[in-house]
């Protein structure tokens, strides 16, 4: 059976926004902890890009830097996340999870996590293991990782797997 790119990324659309309003519904669910969804975002995103600026997390999820700042006191506040300054360019912030953080950050994970294992209970060995196959070629952090700037300005060189890799030159 052959499946075409354009296939591919009409079901992609179609089941993914399932999935993320399933993740919200079940995070809101657990509002033990009265984390919100972009709380919850930006702890996940500090804990994989330790050090990380508030413009880059602000962009990563979606936010203006102004309302990234005033999510980022709030959990700063709540001392989920602590800004340390750069000692190199006080001008520098670096966001980095606290140890309440990161245990607030696993225990909505482990809720969360539980809830999506439950969907999935009713499908075979065979077919998680399809899903988690298909999950794991469509892992975006490795994807980004096989596209690599180039050495000269203006040129990219896309890794395609496989062995396959092209540059892209005037990006």
């Amino acid at each position: 059976m052959k499946t075409t790119p354009q296939e591919c990324a009409h079901e992609i659309l179609d089941v993914v926004p399932t999935i993320i309003q399933t993740i919200r519904f079940e995070m809101r669910s657990l509002r033990l902890m009265d984390l919100t969804v972009p709380q919850f975002r930006t702890l996940a995103y500090v804990r994989r890009n330790p050090g990380a600026s508030l413009s880059a997390a602000a962009e990563f999820i979606g936010l203006t830097l102004s309302s990234m700042s005033i999510l980022v006191n709030g959990l700063v506040d709540r001392a989920l996340v602590e800004r340390v300054t750069s000692s190199q360019d006080r001008r520098r912030i670096r966001l980095t999870l606290t140890t309440e953080g990161e245990a607030m950050l696993e225990s909505v994970l482990q809720g969360t996590e539980a809830r999506l294992a439950e969907m999935v209970r009713h499908l075979s060995d065979a077919e998680r293991a399809v899903v988690l196959h298909a999950l794991q070629l469509f892992d975006l952090d490795a994807y980004i990782g096989r596209v690599t700037l180039g050495a000269a300005a203006g040129r990219v060189h896309v890794h395609r797997g496989m062995g396959q890799s092209k540059t892209l030159a005037g990006l």
